[in-house]
């Protein structure tokens, strides 16, 4: 038989073991706890860096389309107004052509050659869309005329073309050179 204080240390050795298994318990339940807290927290951790990743890549994207039209802008104009300066190289060809066509001549196989050359140089400028500016007769423009002269004429209008002593050209919607004219006052 057990003495009685035997039976007391038994006892309280049961006791904490009961009170060692609930400790254990509870810390596992804790443990399990922080482990789940732990996964909250890396949870929303990784959902912050994939919203601030979503807008970079949206930020990105942006800045590529737009540079991608920048791009495509600059080579629409580029394209447009590559002909220019070479255009701009061609009219006192054209002008040439012109004052060659408006003296007399008794050869009109030479006539037909300039008349030739000029209408396929004409023709080919407009192709790359150079155009000639109207100006006879029409209201000065300072954009796209160059006033050398004025004259007081009557029953005509002032600040109107009533010559042109140079024509002026524009390709698509740029000026090329602007026309030389002389203006009624």
């Amino acid at each position: 038989m057990k003495r009685p204080i035997e039976k007391e240390m038994t006892m309280t050795k049961k006791k904490e073991k009961k009170v060692e298994k609930k400790v254990e318990e509870s810390s596992v339940e804790e443990v399990a706890l922080s482990e789940e807290e732990k996964s909250q927290a890396q949870i929303t951790a990784l959902k912050e860096q994939v919203a601030i990743l979503k807008n970079e890549y949206a930020k990105a994207y942006a800045d590529a389309e737009n540079m991608k039209k920048r791009l495509q802008n600059d080579f629409e104009q580029r394209t447009k107004f590559q002909m220019a300066a070479f255009a701009k190289e061609l009219l006192p060809v054209l002008d040439n052509c012109e004052r060659a066509l408006a003296q007399e001549t008794q050869d009109e196989a030479y006539r037909k050659g300039v008349e030739m050359i000029y209408s396929q140089l004409k023709n080919t400028l407009a192709k790359e869309g150079v155009q000639e500016i109207e100006a006879l007769n029409q209201p000065f423009d300072g954009h796209f005329h160059q006033a050398l002269m004025s004259e007081a004429k009557e029953g005509i209008e002032p600040n109107m073309v009533i010559e042109i002593l140079q024509k002026g050209y524009v390709i698509k919607d740029r000026l090329l050179r602007p026309a030389m004219v002389k203006v009624s006052e």
